[in-house]
């Protein structure tokens, strides 16, 4: 460990001057960096097999539980590399660390990781029979939530447009409280002009696009349920998925709601959203209709 006073120094220049995208190309041609923030997220993305570079923390945070997880961890992996895995680990003070974000950074864990090569839609979602699909979801703290429930509700997959704000930025993937290492993800190929959805037809799936129509289905619509494989198509705040997507999808999907509200937040959407049709479809594993 090493105690730092000034955020200048060279090795520390990922955390303070580098922006995401800047990381985000890191190394290139073999592949960036990404900061992940608070011990659970670091724990998280630890345990799913990534590596860091280092680890910034706040004075005294290095007792807590979490943390000590986190150098067993580190500890076994030098161990593994004969003594030369040593990851350096910087503290300093919360005044110091508050310069990095003009607000006390959240628990106060900070660690630069290398980013890990993602399989291809196919590869990912071989065996896959539930999966969400953004489109565009730009906002981080939306694809976080949305990855977090996909997580807890049993999804199991995730695949995003190249519109979409990355998972593993800091923002998203501290909302999704380290769940984006946990759930297997992966970018669809192409433009930004929407879901490309002959892809997902070839990969086997219906897909069900969560918007309002005048031939919106309701999301409890036995239909769904049956379905032995399901792209569950979310999009954007505020504009919603593309016409052309919801055009050209095979269900166009509507959350029934009282007191004339029409819609709710996509985060909110993607958790009723994968808790019914989840939990529909092992309903029909279940009990399988003679």
């Amino acid at each position: 460990m090493r105690e730092v006073t000034d955020l200048s120094a060279p090795e520390l220049l990922i955390y303070s001057k580098l922006t995401e995208n800047e990381l985000k190309h890191y190394y290139e041609p073999h592949g960036g960096l990404f900061v992940a923030e608070s011990p659970m997220v670091i724990l998280r993305a630890l345990e799913a097999g990534y590596e860091p570079v280092s680890l910034l923390l706040e004075e005294g945070l290095k007792e807590r539980e979490e943390m000590q997880r986190i150098f067993g961890i580190l500890k076994e992996r030098e161990r593994e590399a004969a003594g030369d895995g040593k990851i350096p680990v910087f503290t300093a003070s919360a005044a110091l660390l508050r310069q990095l974000t003009g607000y006390p950074m959240t628990r106060g864990a900070l660690s630069a990781m290398r980013r890990k090569s993602l399989p291809s839609p196919e590869e990912l979602c071989r065996n896959a029979r539930r999966i969400a699909v953004l489109e565009e979801v730009m906002n981080p703290t939306n694809t976080g939530a949305v990855f977090r429930s996909a997580a807890a509700m049993g999804m199991d997959a995730v695949l995003l447009t190249p519109g979409c704000s990355d998972p593993l930025f800091r923002r998203a993937a501290r909302v999704s409280v380290g769940t984006v290492f946990q759930i297997p993800w992966a970018w669809l190929p192409g433009d930004t002009a929407g879901t490309d959805l002959e892809r997902l037809s070839s990969m086997g799936f219906r897909t069900a696009a969560m918007a309002l129509s005048d031939d919106s289905v309701s999301l409890d619509d036995p239909r769904l349920g049956e379905e032995e494989r399901l792209a569950v198509i979310l999009g954007s705040e505020g504009p919603g998925l593309r016409q052309r997507t919801i055009d050209g999808s095979d269900y166009v999907v509507k959350i029934p709601m009282a007191h004339g509200v029409d819609s709710l937040n996509v985060a909110a959407a993607s958790a009723v959203a994968f808790w019914v049709l989840g939990n529909r479809m092992k309903k029909c594993v279940d009990n399988p209709v003679n």
